[in-house]
């Protein structure tokens, strides 16, 4: 076993038992947002009212020692709001950049299908290309830099879906669904005092997590799994129940965060139960369902989950 790689899973673990203070259950969706953060990607919480969302995004934030913004999005939030402005300092005689929320480490970006269209494509740069163009003026954004946003699926009034370019910036949709009743009587006992965010402290350090982003990319990926992960890319480009299928930037999505799974369970190598884990998430959200599909009550999981029982795994 490569011993760098083992960092990572030390890593990953110490971060679950943090996160764990504050969420209950819920280890499959931690261990995506993780993933996320290893690949430098960005995740769509989509998810119900209630269920957690904003609290995971904000205890992530709290357990990496950076800086952390929240956008709170609403019909009449500006692009500017966001990225920031230039304004004339009257002492200075000079027009100085006062940065906008956008501008941090870690940016909690809050029921984002209310923002109207014009303010949600402003972080099409942001969440690409890592920097922001203000009165054409690029900055570089810190680094590392994520985009943990939520929505609500179900309410549809006053909100504004978001565009096929605006999820193929984002490497992973995840949800967290309703707990058990073992876990919501732990949730009731956990919460009978008050919250338990304000007391999570950061357990890894912005300069560890580079490094650990870097060894994931030494993970090895096998030409025969390389060439499972495009068959099941390319299959959602010919699949008839799709209109459109998955990006090359999907593809690429897929490969790292295979990477960062394998690492963090201790291998310097990935397997093709990797690339079954992370599909659906990673690829879900990218596709379009034919009118015929839907008519039929079919969804983008299902239909990612047929194209993998239907791909011939390598052994």
């Amino acid at each position: 076993m490569n011993t760098d790689v083992t960092a990572v899973q030390q890593a990953a673990e110490t971060f679950f038992r943090n996160i764990d203070q504050v969420l209950v259950g819920k280890r499959d969706t931690i261990e995506l947002v993780f993933v996320a953060l290893l690949c430098e990607g960005h995740v769509l919480l989509e998810d119900v009212p209630g269920v957690g969302k904003t609290m995971l995004a904000k205890a992530v934030a709290a357990s990496l020692g950076g800086s952390f913004h929240r956008v709170q999005c609403t019909p009449d939030l500006l692009p500017s709001d966001v990225t920031g402005v230039q304004f004339f300092h009257p002492q200075t005689q000079v027009f100085e950049f006062r940065p906008g929320p956008i501008v941090a480490n870690v940016v909690i970006v809050d029921e984002i299908n209310r923002a109207m269209p014009r303010t949600q494509s402003c972080l099409l740069e942001c969440m690409e290309e890592r920097q922001v163009t203000v009165d054409l003026e690029t900055r570089p954004l810190p680094r590392p830099f994520l985009v943990l946003a939520t929505q609500n699926p179900i309410e549809s009034e006053g909100t504004f879906p978001l565009p096929e370019a605006q999820l193929d910036r984002f490497l992973l949709r995840t949800g967290l669904g309703h707990p058990s009743h073992e876990e919501e009587d732990q949730i009731l006992l956990r919460f009978q005092y008050g919250s338990p965010l304000p007391n999570l402290k950061p357990v890894l350090a912005l300069s560890d997590l580079e490094r650990l982003q870097g060894l994931c990319r030494t993970v090895h990926m096998e030409a025969s799994v390389r060439d499972y992960l495009l068959r099941v890319v390319r299959a959602t480009r010919q699949h008839a129940g799709l209109t459109l299928g998955a990006s090359p930037r999907a593809s690429l999505g897929l490969s790292h965060a295979a990477q960062a799974l394998a690492a963090m369970q201790g291998r310097d190598y990935v397997l093709p139960d990797d690339i079954k884990r992370l599909a659906v998430p990673t690829l879900a959200h990218r596709v379009m369902l034919a009118t015929e599909a839907r008519l039929h009550g079919r969804t983008e999981t299902d239909i990612i989950e047929e194209i993998l029982g239907q791909t011939p795994v390598p052994m």
